[in-house]
């Protein structure tokens, strides 16, 4: 038998009790409806009573019965008895409702003790009429008033279900205690007036007010001790009141400036805005992202919103304070953990998030996680926002794949670092592509180099549909290279991509074979981008002359003039009729000249010819044709193309790159120690062919892989590949014994665990002065360093009375002053490539909200992904053989008609020709003693030596000090035989001839011949560091070539022209064409 058992729930709410409790206070909409009502009574009582005190006729007579005694009329004593009915009513239930034991709690509330003085005299009147015009204080009630607007306010934002301002509610309450306490004293003074002055509220209201601004005229005042009296105490009240309420609202302003308030809901909804979320802020990093960001013209209207949780630092706080970014920029403090946070940046409305991770931690791992779980925190909470995500490791890349765009710092830095020891300056090439510049530094230069240089670093990277396009509208149906090349030629720029628009990869310079289709997206490089450029003819008299077809004859040459201005670009389209003769021309020689140079350029055809795509050379090793078959069966059996088999992280790109056939164990992998495999205990007995490369590093963490792998590309001949040694720590005897003096390049990575330091620009301390150190001993060494701040590379190499080094940083100094993003720019290390800084490359994500393509192209030109039909990153040299080019549009066709190469722009070295200081010039002895001539002849030579090159011997004066001494010491020395005399004398004098340089080579060679080293690769070692080196991006087609300078190239795949033949064919159609094709491709 089942039994039913009715269970009821919530049965004290059945109560009668409860039900009005639940009513009138639980419930926040009809609770807020009966504070509004009683807000409504308490207001219209001290209506009533203003009405009161303008329909009273003044009494004549000082007695003191009409402060007590008020003349009243009947219908208005029945609207206020009405009105302390309700509220006495209304009082006493609430505070039975609200009664939890303790009566004296609720009857010593200082509302109720008002409520009754206001309340129970007109109820008493009821049952005593001559009480009816008895004085009751109902202006009193306006506290009642104040008192029920602030619960009102609670109530409403429970009801809505939103959480208060702490900052309105205190606002509100300081502007109601005012009122309430000048309602009070202009009705207190008129009242009590009466049997004075007769004041009417008009004149108590200018009395209060002139009293409580401190004026006090004077010409209004009491006359009476009661309403001196009453003045003193208000006085006293306002006194104790205010200063509280002015207290707390600044306090609470005090905690909104440090945590920032919100961001408006409604300026948000018509405003657009990006938010930035960082662990700690600091002006380096928020300079450079304002600089980029607002660097383009279509974000000038945008705001900024910077979340952070750490309080605002003192010098953030000082440019947040100027004009140019008060009005745009607003810094919260918050946790983008927080959805509350969140909703006060409008998460949900930004047009973008930026979260970057903190590179100075000491846990770089940690920093990853923090910003991992910010960027799912955003994801979450404003699943629509596009998020632009900054990583430190690549192993915690793969956490984050759903973001828009992420930038991963060892990635980018590694490959850099390995593209710069093959393509010298590419870390600096790549700094310049990504940060915005209208070109104009160093315009005001003395130096030619500086104006070039800085006139090219002015060139980005743009994009623009081919339909849409002036530049290359017209190559519609033409091949990718003849669109590079005459786009180069009539305009200036220069076309290194393209996206089909069935295709969402970016192809880099994808070969001829590529036809060129109007819906193409087309990627150059050029000072400014096409909409921003007007185009004119100087000639315009043949303007309606001019065809598309006028432009594609071999054998002209346009002049390239660019006039840059405020983001706007003038090309000048030259007259590109025949020259003279005497003029560069591209024309065949006639058959006299074949003798003194070499034959013309092959024209750039309109469409592919298979004849004239040199596969062989594309395909083949050219290494392997110049080697002996002996080598070559060496070579082969040694190396295999194919795909690493293991990768060291997930989300690493597969590179195609040369492997070994086998796998070496472990063991043998430690350079400086045998095993039972080999017997090698330092790098030259293992009789390395190629120099090496060497990284110095903390760690061998997994970005290493991707320094490994460009250097091992299979595009790389292999007689070309580098030994790579990886150095984990670097004292003199480790470095001797990997081989840096016969090594190629040296790259020291900053250290992790010195990333962090209490002074920030301490940071590189450690890496600087080893890096000094090895500059020192080593100083043919060529050395990439990567450093934390990019202030600090102007320490690299340093010479203290350098004026080379001096008047670089006045340049500097001046550049910054004008608003330059790259002022540092001209700093010799950055400027040749020696010395980097990841925080450099943040610029490269900020872009990427404008130019969202940056970063594919970015990792396209890195090697970081290879996309099938993409070109990839290289370089050549310009020999002495290759000077009958002459000129940079030569070259650029010479590349496109022949092997199918984009150069996109040159490294130049030059001498310096600069007078160098007084303490850098090595003096010796013999030429101090020697007469003035010689020394000035020595002068002279030393006039052609770079600045930065010469050592930091001692000062004359000092060499002559210790000559003098040493001469003193021999004259007091004990006497010897003549040839023992002269033998110690001669010492002595070579010991103080020495300079540093000598005393350096000494103790470097002494070094490696107690480790047993050989000290002939040591010995050649020469400071060769009176060069300059630079980058010239895109330059102009009419720029002269010269000796030595590198080109930088994007080459087409090889891979994309294999052919459908067995392998056997290609090899020996390679073998039989191969002579010929490095004849007609060798420039």
């Amino acid at each position: 038998m089942v039994w039913w058992v009715q269970v009821e729930f919530y049965m004290n709410e059945n109560t009668f009790k409860e039900r009005l409790k639940l009513f009138f206070i639980k419930n926040q909409r009809s609770s807020l409806r009966i504070r509004l009502f009683n807000f409504s009574l308490k207001l219209l009582s001290c209506l009533l009573y203003i009405i009161r005190v303008l329909l009273e006729n003044p009494s004549q007579g000082n007695e003191w019965s009409h402060i007590f005694w008020v003349n009243r009329s009947l219908p208005l004593w029945g609207l206020q008895v009405s009105v302390a009915l309700i509220s006495l009513f209304e009082t006493i239930l609430l505070g039975y409702l609200s009664y939890k034991g303790n009566i004296w709690e609720q009857i010593l509330r200082i509302p109720f003790i008002l409520e009754i003085i206001n309340a129970v005299p007109f109820i008493i009147s009821i049952f005593w009429p001559s009480l009816r015009n008895l004085f009751v204080p109902v202006f009193l009630n306006c506290w009642l008033a104040k008192h029920a607007l602030e619960n009102m306010i609670n109530d409403l934002h429970r009801a809505i279900q939103r959480t208060q301002s702490a900052m309105f509610n205190q606002v509100l309450i300081l502007i109601s205690t005012l009122l309430c306490l000048i309602f009070t004293c202009i009705c207190g003074i008129q009242h009590l007036e009466r049997i004075g002055k007769k004041l009417n509220l008009f004149d108590s209201l200018y009395f209060c007010i002139v009293t409580f601004s401190t004026v006090g005229f004077g010409d209004v005042t009491p006359e009476t001790w009661s309403s001196k009296l009453f003045v003193v105490a208000m006085i006293c009240v306002a006194l104790v009141v205010l200063p509280i309420q002015f207290e707390q609202l600044a306090y609470l302003w005090m905690e909104r400036q440090k945590s920032g308030g919100n961001y408006s809901r409604h300026r948000a909804q018509t405003e657009k805005h990006v938010v930035l979320c960082v662990s700690s802020l600091k002006i380096d990093l928020l300079m450079d992202f304002l600089n980029e960001f607002y660097a383009h013209p279509r974000l000038q209207d945008y705001y900024v919103v910077i979340l952070c949780p750490t309080e605002m630092d003192v010098q953030v706080r000082r440019v947040l304070q100027i004009p140019m970014w008060s009005q745009r920029v607003i810094y919260l403090q918050g946790s983008a953990l927080k959805d509350q946070d969140l909703l006060r940046a409008k998460m949900d409305d930004a047009e973008a998030c930026f979260i970057l991770s903190s590179r100075c931690e000491v846990d770089r791992t940690s920093s990853d996680h923090q910003t991992i779980l910010r960027a799912w925190a955003v994801k979450d909470f404003a699943p629509n926002c596009p998020l632009y995500v900054q990583i430190l490791k690549p192993e915690n890349k793969f956490h984050i794949k759903f973001a828009d765009h992420v930038v991963c710092e060892e990635e980018f830095k590694y490959a850099m670092l390995a593209l710069n020891c093959i393509c010298p300056a590419t870390s600096t090439l790549i700094t310049l592509l990504v940060h915005t510049s209208r070109g104009q530094e160093g315009q005001q230069s003395p130096e030619q180099w500086q104006k070039m240089y800085g006139r090219c670093s002015g060139n980005e990277v743009y994009h623009i549909v081919l339909e849409e396009s002036t530049f290359f509208a017209e190559y519609e149906g033409k091949s990718f290279t003849y669109a590079s090349f005459h786009a180069h030629k009539k305009f200036g720029v220069c076309l290194i991509g393209v996206r089909r628009e069935d295709n969402k990869n970016i192809l880099l310079n994808p070969g001829p074979r590529c036809i060129m289709n109007a819906t193409d997206i087309c990627f150059y490089i050029n000072i400014t981008k096409e909409e921003n450029s007007a185009f004119k003819n100087q000639d315009q008299q043949k303007k309606s002359n001019v065809s598309r077809s006028f432009y594609h004859g071999p054998s002209r040459l346009p002049v390239h003039s660019i006039i840059a201005s405020m983001g706007t670009v003038a090309i000048d389209l030259q007259d590109t009729s025949c020259r003279s003769t005497s003029g560069p021309t591209l024309s065949l020689p006639t058959e006299g000249s074949k003798e003194i140079r070499r034959p013309s350029i092959a024209p750039v055809l309109e469409v592919a010819d298979t004849s004239s795509i040199q596969t062989c050379d594309l395909l083949s090793d050219q290494s392997e044709d110049e080697t002996t078959p002996d080598e070559e069966i060496s070579s082969n059996l040694e190396y295999a193309k194919g795909y690493p088999p293991y990768s060291p992280y997930i989300g690493s790109s597969p590179t195609f790159c040369h492997l070994l056939h086998e796998k070496v164990p472990f063991c043998c992998l430690r350079l400086d120690k045998s095993c039972q495999h080999n017997y090698y205990e330092d790098a030259k007995a293992y009789g390395f062919k190629n120099k090496l490369i060497i990284v110095a590093a903390e760690t061998a963490g997994n970005g290493l892989y991707n320094f490994i792998v460009p250097l091992r590309a299979y595009y790389r001949p292999k007689k070309e590949l580098n030994p790579i040694v990886l150095l984990l720590d670097n004292p003199l005897d480790d470095l001797l014994r990997c081989g840096v003096t016969f090594a190629a390049n040296m790259v020291v990575v900053d250290k992790e665990s010195t990333m962090s330091a209490e002074e920030d620009y301490m940071a590189d301390a450690k890496t600087i002065v080893n890096v000094q150190t090895l500059f020192r001993l080593f100083s043919s060494l060529s050395i990439i360093t990567e450093l934390t701040h990019p202030a600090n590379m102007r320490f690299m190499q340093f010479r203290a009375k350098d004026c080379y080094s001096l008047a670089l940083s006045k340049l500097e100094k001046k550049e910054r002053e004008k608003g330059s993003n790259l002022a540092f720019m001209f700093r010799l290390p950055f400027a040749a490539g020696r010395v980097f800084s990841i925080s450099m490359l943040d610029t490269l994500l900020y872009q990427s909200f404008v130019k969202d393509y940056m970063i594919s192209i970015t990792r396209l030109l890195l090697g970081l992904d290879t996309t099938p039909g993409s070109g990839f990153l290289c370089s050549m040299k310009i020999t002495e053989d290759d000077l009958w080019i002459r000129t940079y549009a030569r070259l650029y066709q010479k590349l496109c008609s022949s092997t199918g190469d984009v150069p996109i722009g040159i490294y130049r070295t030059e001498s310096q020709k600069l007078t160098t200081s007084e303490s850098q010039i090595s003096i010796s002895v013999e030429e101090w003693e020697d007469t003035k001539d010689c020394k000035e002849q020595g002068h002279h030579r030393s006039n052609h030596r770079n600045s930065t090159s010469s050592d930091q011997s001692d000062h004359p004066l000092l060499r002559r000090k210790s000559m003098q001494w040493a001469r003193r010491l021999s004259r007091k020395g004990p006497k010897h035989s003549g040839k023992t005399a002269e033998k110690i004398t001669q010492q002595r004098l070579n010991l103080y001839r020495r300079s540093e340089r000598q005393e350096l080579a000494e103790l470097v060679n002494n070094r490696m011949k107690h480790l047993g080293l050989s000290t002939a690769g040591y010995d050649e070692m020469n400071d060769h560091q009176s060069t300059l080196s630079y980058i010239l991006i895109n330059p102009s087609p009419d720029t002269r070539l010269e000796l030595n300078d590198v080109v930088y190239l994007i080459r087409p795949d090889p891979l994309a022209y294999l052919p459908n033949s067995e392998p056997s064919r290609k090899n020996s159609i390679c073998n039989t064409t191969g002579q010929d094709s490095r004849e007609e491709t060798q420039l």
